[in-house]
């Protein structure tokens, strides 16, 4: 629908509140919901670390009496069906809520349609897709994975002025400066899962954390394609597994010859003793992986490296946003080509955005759908 300005107003809160707790919510949407009574938000609530308490109720009990025929603003459609706690819709009608405006209606099974037809038929005024697309944006990881079974997937990649990514033999190579990296690590912060291959984890060591003051607890769930284990037991991945997840990738079953098949099982007992979780599957299979990880709940995944990695993820059609950062530096010669550049961008995908940090430009592309 088109929204009048002061729907669209609230509701773009509503989106912002939302987008707090992204990758903090385990298998629930990140939602926000604020409640609107006189051309003023007296409540408002986001789907609390963990997934619960939902949006709505902390927004109601923020408004208390004044919820009373005000109007609520929800990105999701409140939910219908009960779990762990009552249905949002249920709480919505008992708080004498007037109006309910939803950015995106739900596409999990449970609820799909029923905890709107639950407000209407209490006689509540309820009104659909304000701020759709910007709702669908924010909600990207959990609809994907309710659609699609698998998460949504967005490519990083630094690139220099001369289109490479690094340089061969380096280990990592800062491209761009402190105010883009902070940038990602934000990005991070927001994710449910990153992934590298063998690679990139053996020449940049990297901790792929979030290093942000404040912001630490919410590292995401690191993940490394390694076909052999071929991951040190001394890498900082490794040894920081006990406190940040780590889950290693690697091939299904062992067949590499008698003694190379006893070394990968000696190397597995040694990760699974320093606390990383060993999943065997084919790494060459995004699908597969993929699928793996939306029935433990990630929703979100980022890609950070390296090319071959980027590469398998994109000719495979399992990247579904790329956010090319850019610097002003050059790398010259044995630099490592990027797989992706602005005016080599794979069929299919968007332009939708630019953002500068100082010298260096981050432009972010879309799958069109």
């Amino acid at each position: 629908m088109s929204a009048s300005p002061d729907d669209a107003h609230f509701m773009q809160e509503a989106i912002r509140l939302g987008l707090l707790h992204l990758g903090q919510t385990s298998i629930n949407p990140s939602v926000g919901c604020v409640i609107v009574r006189d051309g003023k938000i007296v409540g408002e609530g986001t789907t609390a670390i963990g997934g619960r308490p939902h949006a709505e109720p902390q927004a109601l009990a923020a408004a208390g009496e004044l919820a009373r025929g005000a109007t609520a603003y929800v990105t999701l459609e409140p939910c219908s069906h009960y779990g762990k706690t009552p249905p949002c819709s249920e709480a919505l009608i008992a708080s004498g809520i007037g109006r309910v405006v939803v950015s995106v209606t739900d596409p999990d099974p449970r609820v799909s349609g029923r905890g709107i037809a639950m407000l209407r038929d209490a006689g509540i005024e309820v009104d659909t897709g304000v701020l759709e697309e910007e709702g669908k944006r924010s909600l990207a990881g959990y609809l994907m994975r309710q659609t699609r079974k698998r998460p949504y997937v967005t490519l990083k990649l630094a690139v220099s002025a001369d289109g490479m990514i690094g340089r061969q033999g380096e280990g990592q190579v800062a491209i761009t400066g402190a105010a883009a990296r902070a940038d990602v690590q934000k990005l991070r912060a927001e994710s449910d899962a990153i992934l590298v291959g063998i690679g990139t984890a053996i020449a940049d060591d990297p901790l792929l954390t979030v290093r942000t003051h404040g912001l630490e607890e919410r590292s995401p769930l690191r993940i490394v394609l390694d076909e052999r284990l071929s991951l040190p037991l001394q890498s900082k991945l490794v040894r920081t597994a006990k406190d940040v997840p780590l889950v290693v990738v690697a091939a299904e079953p062992p067949g590499f010859g008698d003694s190379d098949d006893v070394a990968f099982l000696a190397r597995r007992a040694a990760l699974d003793a320093a606390g990383a979780e060993v999943v065997q599957c084919n790494p060459y299979r995004p699908d597969e992986l993929l699928s793996a990880l939306a029935s433990r709940g990630v929703s979100s995944l980022v890609i950070e490296g390296g090319a071959n990695t980027a590469k398998l993820f994109l000719d495979s059609g399992y990247v579904d946003r790329i956010l090319l950062y850019q610097g002003p530096a050059t790398i010259g010669e044995g630099g490592i080509e990027s797989p992706v550049s602005k005016t080599d961008m794979p069929v299919g995908f968007a332009h939708v955005a630019t953002f500068n940090f100082g010298d260096d430009r981050l432009d972010e592309y879309e799958r069109e759908v």
